[in-house]
């Protein structure tokens, strides 16, 4: 069974070596929405592939990093990156063009990483991620897989090099999320336990 999960945000990008000279030589923005879609051959104790509410946490806040930030190529001229980071305070550095199939590599490896990092506490060990379809443009999108995210031929996706500016990082439930992803911390999906008071003892005060 397959879950799909919708997301949307804001970025801006130059994409190089493409046909059109609007888009490889100037910046310009996006409304993306990001289709994050899971499966699983068995449901979990709620009977769910997995619960929407667990990935408000980690993986929200990762694709969260890409709205209102300028996306650029780590092979773009130091000059541009150096502009960028100095007059831009989100912005999002990638080892590979940030192309709507790019992008969606990118998302894929990530949240991959993300949920399998992530400690599973409701029997939902068995979701992971199917594919995440990116649309750039109303009638414009880019579905990556499994066998695209490890494509060589593609390019490869080090998540190392997936650089988030102070100010994106900061905005995080967590700024540290990343830096702990990439040293292989894990993640938990437990919540706190809530203490009941003992009505008993109410009643003695």
């Amino acid at each position: 069974m397959i879950i799909r999960k919708l997301y949307r945000f804001e970025a801006a990008h130059i994409v190089r070596n493409c046909s059109s000279d609007r888009c490889k030589y100037s910046l310009h923005g996006h409304s993306f929405r990001c289709e994050l879609q899971l499966w699983a051959d068995r449901l979990d104790r709620g009977q769910m592939v997995y619960d929407f509410g667990l990935l408000k946490r980690h993986v929200k806040d990762f694709l969260d990093g890409f709205d209102h930030a300028t996306l650029f190529w780590e092979r773009e001229s130091a000059d541009f990156r150096r502009s960028i980071e100095r007059h831009s305070r989100r912005w999002v550095r990638l080892p590979v063009s940030p192309t709507a199939e790019q992008l969606s590599r990118v998302i894929f490896v990530a949240a991959r990483a993300l949920l399998s990092n992530t400690d599973r506490a409701n029997g939902d060990e068995a979701a992971r991620v199917h594919s995440v379809i990116l649309h750039e443009t109303e009638t414009g999108c880019a579905q990556s897989f499994a066998a695209d995210a490890d494509s060589p031929a593609m390019g490869e996706i080090d998540l190392s090099r997936v650089v988030f500016s102070p100010a994106v990082k900061a905005e995080w439930a967590d700024p540290k999320m990343w830096d702990k992803l990439l040293k292989g911390a894990r993640f938990s999906t437990r919540a706190p336990e809530i203490q009941i008071p003992d009505a008993r003892a109410r009643r003695r005060r």
